[in-house]
C-alpha cells in the first residue's frame, strides 16, 4: 500500500499548455502518464529541463542502443536503490532488448547478466562512476577504448550515469512510486 505524496501533484488541466501537451502525448503513446511526469510538473521549468535533457541522451542517435542506455539507468539504478527507477526503465529495458527477463538481471548482479563483455564493460564504467566517482582513472577509459567505445560514447555512458543520479534522488525525495503498468511490461 503506497501513502499519500509528500508534495503534490497539480491538476493537468492547471499545467502550461505545453506540459499538458506533453502528458497527453506520453499517455497516448503508452496508455497512461508515468509517475515521474506527474512529480515534476509541480515545477513546470524544471519539468522542461528534466525532460529535455532526458530526451537529449535517451533518444538521440548514439553508437549506445537505446537498450544500451536504458540497461545503464537499470545498472546504475539498482545500486542506488531508486525503486521508479529500476521498474519504470527495466520496462523499457525488456521492451526495448526483447529480452524479458535481462532488467531483473540488470538490477540483481549486472555481472551475471546475459550481456555481451561490451556491455559489461559499459556497466562496469558506468556503475563505477555512479559510486565511486573519485577512482574514474585512465585505465577505465583505456578499457572502454579496448572494447570500441568513442569519445562520444563515454560521454554518453557517464552522462546517463550522471543524469539519472539526479533522477534517482529525486524519485527518493519525492517518494516517487512505478505506474503498476510497468511491472508487467515486455515480459
Amino acid at each position: 500500500m503506497s501513502k499519500p505524496p509528500l508534495f503534490s501533484r497539480p491538476e493537468r488541466s492547471e499545467l502550461p499548455a505545453d506540459i499538458q501537451q506533453r502528458m497527453d502525448d506520453v499517455e497516448q503513446k503508452a496508455g497512461f502518464v508515468p509517475e515521474v511526469f506527474n512529480v515534476f510538473s509541480q515545477r513546470p521549468d524544471e519539468f522542461r529541463a528534466f525532460f529535455a535533457y532526458h530526451d537529449a541522451l535517451m533518444e538521440k542517435d548514439s553508437e549506445l542502443t537505446k537498450g544500451e542506455r536504458e540497461m545503464i539507468v537499470v545498472a546504475t539504478s539498482a545500486l542506488n536503490r531508486c525503486l521508479y527507477c529500476v521498474i519504470a526503465h527495466g520496462a523499457i529495458t525488456r521492451i526495448r532488448e526483447k529480452a524479458p527477463r535481462l532488467a531483473d538481471q540488470l538490477a540483481t548482479d549486472y555481472r551475471k547478466a546475459d550481456i555481451t563483455p561490451r556491455q559489461l564493460a559499459m556497466l562496469e564504467f558506468a556503475c563505477k562512476l555512479s559510486q565511486q566517482p573519485a577512482e574514474i582513472n585512465q585505465a577505465d577509459y583505456d578499457e572502454l577504448s579496448a572494447h570500441g567505445f568513442s569519445q562520444d560514447a563515454i560521454w554518453d555512458i557517464g552522462a546517463i550515469s550522471a543524469f539519472f543520479a539526479l533522477s534517482n534522488r529525486m524519485a527518493s525525495l519525492t517518494d516517487m512510486r512505478p505506474n503498476d503498468e510497468f511491472y508487467s511490461m515486455g515480459r
